[in-house]
């Protein structure tokens, strides 16, 4: 619920911060604050684990923050800071008014943050972004600016329970314009928010217990699961009607309410008789509650037989209880496994056809987690009257492993995050049934574990789900950034429906080495291509075969696509070899676009920057590599002679000096450790680095970090021996993205090239991995050099890398 106490408005100064006494999440990590804003621009608000200054300003602090700002860049662009790095920076979302106090909520949950506009919190989302890393830990809230004055009135900090999973199925759902679809989703939402035990609070649906009170006169329904899960209820529970003598229905009816709903209220005089009957069904944690509340009205020297009512609430304390059912309420998480492994009070048995037989459940277990369940047991159709339940396509290991989930409130991480096939079936099936926290946490564990290995796979799942927008786009954005990767390591992208690879093909990031292999890329897509090949290939097929046959269905969407190949970016002799190939002269629209490319590059210069600036297919795109590639040995055409020049701006000097890399060792520097040695341009004749113990095995290496705004696809280096005789015969090139993770780029084993003091030698990187971009190098020395005396110093003094550089 929202406060409802309305802050006082406030305007804060320029590069302020105001933090205010009750603006903080109740729950570290998780929160939702909603506000009014009047500002030209950047509406900042700050998230962090304690309270700053006044003069505290985000660009100042090395402390876990969070920052969004919305109206960055004069009011244009709407970034997300964390810990002091822009990990949001896009364009016209959710701007500031200056002429009007305008109304936003910003919500984090768990590193999920959410920024929406309007006075209804968890309603029209504008942008979303999941930190993988999370802070859970943040929980003040600070208002802040830049250059102008921001004033800010109404501010509310809410709690997250459910709410959360609301934002999640918001962002699925799209944008919402008009307002009775506002309307709608309002009401859908308050329905989804009410679901949960107390729905079935004496309901005769799914119970198979009656509480017979009042002398014999009332008969009151319940669950036993739940009974069982809430307390230590007695074995008389497997009877159908259980006799509670001298009980009245108003003390019954108390308890239950607690039960189902986690808070009740009952008349002073009856609190004795409450806490009997808790006693005997042994609800221990209400027995305290009554003892307590006595025990306070005694101190008070009240009566017990006042007309007053006492209200009493669930301890949110309570050992092994968990609060992530749907119901909010703390169910003994031991208790409920135990009635899944046992079996007991169980009254239907899930079958998979073609399976057989998968489990003994409980129906308001699953009703609590899934309305199509719950839909299924309790409106007449065969299923409400029948024990047995038939399922059909669906995993069983995957339903097994959601039934776990049901009756734990976790997902298990045994096997589950180490298989993507299985989290991909599991993500179908919280679809499916509508098992909403399911849903989150696949596809939490989803965006944390995507590699380019595995975008593929997860697209074709996702893309035919509507609420996996967010983990869709990301993976379009994945597969984008590394598109020469995952259409070349492996073909699983051909079995893409168009849609999803247009927007791949369109997304601005779209990083690619040349617009060939674009070009490859939809031809393997339209012929379904069961082996990588390129044009060349696709142009023999073609010579004995005609463009119908080769390309079927999809014919029509090829010829779409290839508008999407920016064919001008070409090199004059490949346009040249397309105009003349057999793909040309049996494709109309290929023939045309290559017929303008060739034009374009036979215009004047004047007339090509025309056209470059009103025709995006004429530009580099923005994320496009430079080509860096090996000549000879010693050669200034590598990675770390261009650094040397700030990328082309200047005359040469050592990169480590103008920082614009960086490079560590295995052993703290000396006179014959200096990092500059590696890339200076000039023959040293002794330059080591020692030796180091690395997860119990040693080693020696030399690292380079060539900055966090580049990226290098490395298919060639050279290395130099320095003037000593420890030449190597073990070692590895490696890269990485962080530093910590190393992937072998290649890999030497025994390899004696390097035998003369001051050679040069050179290798090719080849395979998969040379397509992976990555920040830092390192050559690991992996056994013993040759130098009996001092074995694990790696001589090397000088290193170069070549490829594809951004």
């Amino acid at each position: 619920m929202m406060d409802k106490k309305e802050k006082n408005s406030i305007t804060v100064a320029p590069f302020e911060c105001a933090w205010l006494k009750d603006l903080r999440f109740r729950e570290a990590g998780r929160g939702c604050v909603a506000f009014e804003a009047s500002a030209h621009n950047d509406v900042t608000l700050v998230f962090r684990e304690n309270v700053g200054s006044q003069h505290y300003h985000y660009k100042r602090d090395m402390s876990p923050h969070y920052t969004v700002i919305i109206g960055s860049h004069r009011n244009r662009r709407l970034r997300i800071i964390a810990d002091g790095r822009t990990v949001v920076d896009v364009e016209g979302v959710a701007l500031c008014s200056s002429s009007a106090f305008q109304s936003y909520w910003i919500s984090v949950y768990d590193g999920l943050i959410s920024i929406g506009k309007g006075r209804y919190p968890f309603q029209n989302m504008v942008f979303q972004w999941l930190d993988t890393n999370p802070n859970c830990s943040i929980q003040y809230i600070g208002l802040s600016s830049w250059d102008k004055h921001v004033g800010y009135r109404n501010v509310n900090v809410l709690p997250l329970t459910q709410d959360h999973i609301s934002l999640w199925k918001h962002v699925d759902n799209g944008d919402e314009g008009e307002d009775d679809v506002e309307l709608e989703f309002e009401d859908e939402y308050k329905d989804y928010k009410n679901w949960g035990l107390e729905h079935f609070l004496e309901n005769w649906d799914l119970s198979d217990i009656l509480f017979c009170v009042d002398s014999g006169e009332t008969l009151v329904p319940a669950h036993k699961a739940i009974l069982f899960a809430s307390g230590n209820f007695p074995s008389n529970l497997s009877q159908v009607v259980v006799q509670l003598h001298g009980v009245s229905y108003p003390v019954l009816h108390a308890l239950l309410q607690y039960i189902y709903t986690g808070q009740t209220e009952i008349l002073e005089s009856q609190l004795g008789s409450l806490r009997d009957l808790a006693s005997q069904l042994e609800v221990i944690a209400l027995v305290n509650q009554c003892d307590d509340m006595m025990g306070q009205l005694k101190l008070n020297k009240k009566l017990l037989d006042s007309g007053n009512r006492v209200e009493l609430s669930y301890p949110r304390t309570q050992p092994h209880c968990t609060t992530v059912f749907p119901s909010g309420l703390p169910l003994n998480i031991q208790r409920l496994k135990q009635l899944q492994c046992t079996s007991e009070f169980s009254d239907v048995s899930i079958y998979i056809q073609g399976h057989g037989f998968v489990a003994h459940v409980h129906k308001i277990i699953l009703s609590l987690w899934s309305m199509p369940f719950e839909r299924m047991f309790t409106n007449g159709m065969s299923e409400t009257a029948s024990s047995e339940v038939y399922i059909r396509d669906v995993s069983p290991e995957a339903f097994q492993t959601m039934l776990k989930f049901m009756y734990s409130g976790e997902l298990s991480k045994d096997g589950t995050v180490e298989s993507d096939v299985l989290l991909l079936q599991l993500l179908f099936l919280a679809d499916q049934f509508g098992v909403s926290l399911l849903h989150q946490e696949c596809c939490k564990i989803l965006l944390e574990c995507l590699s380019e290995d595995s975008v593929c796979s997860i697209l074709q799942v996702v893309s035919s789900i509507p609420c996996c927008k967010l983990i869709e786009e990301t993976c379009e954005r994945k597969f984008s950034m590394h598109f020469d990767y995952c259409t070349t390591a492996n073909i699983e992208f051909v079995m893409l429906d168009e849609s999803t690879f247009r927007k791949i093909l369109q997304c601005p990031d779209l990083t690619v080495t040349s617009e060939e292999k674009v070009l490859n890329a939809i031809l393997m897509w339209g012929l379904e291509a069961s082996e990588l090949c390129g044009w060349m290939a696709v142009d023999e097929l073609m010579t004995f075969s005609t463009p119908e046959i080769l390309f079927g269905e999809r014919l029509q969407s090829v010829q779409d696509l290839l508008s999407l190949v920016r064919f001008p970016l070409l090199p004059y002799d490949l346009l040249k070899k397309l105009e003349n190939s057999s793909i040309s002269r049996k494709i109309r629209t290929f023939k045309n676009l290559v017929k303008e490319a060739i034009d374009f590059v036979k215009l004047e210069p004047s007339s090509l920057e025309d056209k470059k600036k009103n025709n995006v297919r004429y530009q580099h795109r923005r994320s496009s590599y430079k080509e860096l590639q090996y000549i000879c040995d010693g050669d200034s055409n590598g990675v770390l002679f261009f650094a040397g020049t700030s990328y082309g701006e200047h005359q040469w000097v050592n990169p480590i000096l103008s920082k614009k890399i960086t490079i560590t060792t295995s052993s703290p520097p000396s006179r014959y450790t200096d990092p500059k040695v590696l890339v200076s341009r000039t023959y040293q004749g002794t330059s080591f680095t020692g030796l180091r113990v690395e997860d119990g095995k040693t080693c020696s290496w030399w690292m380079v970090d060539i900055g966090e705004d580049h990226q290098l696809m490395c298919n060639y280096y050279t290395l130099r021996q320095d003037g000593s005789r420890a030449f190597i015969r073990y070692w590895n090139l490696q890269g990485s993205f962080d530093g910590k993770t190393w992937t072998n780029l290649r890999v030497h084993e025994n390899d004696q090239t390097v035998c003369k003091p001051g050679q040069f030698a050179s290798w090719a990187v080849t395979g998969p991995n040379a397509l992976l971009p990555f920040r830092f190098f390192r050559v690991l020395l992996t056994a013993p050099t040759t130098d009996a005396s001092n074995p694990w110093n790696l001589c090397i003094c000088f290193l170069e890398l070549y490829g594809y550089f951004l």
